[in-house]
C-alpha cells in the first residue's frame, strides 16, 4: 500500500476506509501535494472490491482551513495554461470524489473553510460538531469558489449558496445541518461516538445494492457535474489568481495585513 506525505489511509476488516488529512500543523490546509495524494488515494480505493464505506477526516483541532494560500500564491505566479492546469487538477479530486463508487461520509470539527466545503459537499454525507466553524471565505480574500461550486449548490441550494458565498461570513454546525451541509451535527464531545454509529448503521446495508444506489442516484437526480461546468469553474479559478486583486488578497493575507480594497471602503466611509 502507498504511503502518503499529507495523508494517513487507516483501513479495517469491515470495509471500512478511513482517509485523514495529515497537516495538522498547517490546519490541514491541502496543497498540490495533498491534492495529488488525494487523488492517487481514491484511486487506490476505488479498485478494492472489499470496500464498504470511506470515511473522510482531519487530523488535529480543525477538518481543514481550504486550500493552503502558500500554494495559491504560487499558482498566481505561474504561466496561465500552468494555472489552468493546476485548477484542472482541484476540479479533478473533487468530481472523483463525488462519483467516488462506495457511500463516502465526512467528519467535520473545528474549523472547515474554502475548499474545504467542496470537501465536505463532495461526500454523500456529513456530520460534524455543533462548535464547527464554515465559511465560503475566498471573496474576503480576493477569490472565487469556483471549483467547488456546483458540489456546494447541489448540496446547500442556490439561494444559500448565493449568501454564503458573496458575504464569506461564518456559520455554525448547528447552521450547516439547516442548509443540508451536515446530515447531523453533535456537541464535539459526543462527535467520535456518534461517527462509529453511522459506520455501525451503514454497514448494516448490503455492500452492493448501496454502489448501485449510489450510482443510479448520480443518474437520475442530475447529480453528474458536466465536463462544460467543470471547465467553466477551472478556468474562472485560473482567472482570478492572476487578476491584480487575486495576488492582492492573497498577499494581504499571508502578510497579516487589510487588502487595499478593504482600505479604500474605509476611506469612502470616513469622507461620508
Amino acid at each position: 500500500m502507498r504511503l502518503f506525505n499529507t495523508l494517513n489511509l487507516d483501513t479495517d476488516p469491515r470495509g471500512v476506509a478511513t482517509l485523514w488529512l495529515d497537516r495538522a500543523e498547517k490546519n490541514n490546509a491541502f496543497n498540490a501535494v495533498m491534492v495529488a495524494e488525494l487523488m492517487a488515494a481514491l484511486e487506490q480505493l476505488r479498485h478494492r472490491d472489499d470496500l464498504r464505506l470511506l470515511v473522510l477526516r482531519g487530523r488535529g483541532r480543525h477538518f481543514s482551513a481550504g486550500a493552503d494560500l502558500t500554494w495559491m500564491l504560487e499558482s498566481a505566479a505561474l504561466p496561465y495554461a500552468d494555472n489552468l492546469a493546476d485548477a484542472h487538477r482541484l476540479g479533478e479530486l473533487m468530481a472523483q470524489l463525488y462519483s467516488f463508487p462506495v457511500p463516502t461520509l465526512a467528519v467535520v470539527q473545528g474549523a472547515a473553510f474554502g475548499g474545504a466545503l467542496g470537501l465536505i459537499a463532495c461526500c454523500d454525507l456529513a456530520i460534524g460538531a455543533t462548535q464547527a466553524q464554515f465559511s465560503l471565505s475566498e471573496v474576503r480574500i480576493g477569490l472565487v469558489p469556483a471549483v467547488i461550486g456546483p458540489y456546494v449548490v447541489r448540496a446547500i441550494g442556490e439561494r444559500a449558496a448565493r449568501r454564503y458565498a458573496l458575504s464569506a461570513e461564518r456559520f455554525d454546525g448547528t447552521r450547516a445541518q439547516a442548509l443540508g451541509l451536515l446530515a447531523e451535527c453533535y456537541p464535539a464531545a459526543g462527535l467520535e461516538q456518534a461517527m462509529q454509529q453511522w459506520v455501525a448503521n451503514l454497514l448494516l446495508n448490503s455492500p452492493q445494492a448501496m454502489r448501485a444506489t449510489k450510482a443510479l442516484l448520480c443518474e437520475v437526480s442530475g447529480g453528474q457535474v458536466s465536463t462544460t461546468l467543470r471547465e467553466r469553474c477551472e478556468r474562472c479559478i485560473a482567472d482570478i489568481r492572476i487578476n491584480s486583486e487575486g495576488h492582492e488578497g492573497l498577499r494581504a493575507f499571508l502578510e497579516k495585513r487589510p487588502p487595499a480594497w478593504q482600505q479604500l471602503s474605509d476611506q469612502g466611509g470616513a469622507s461620508q
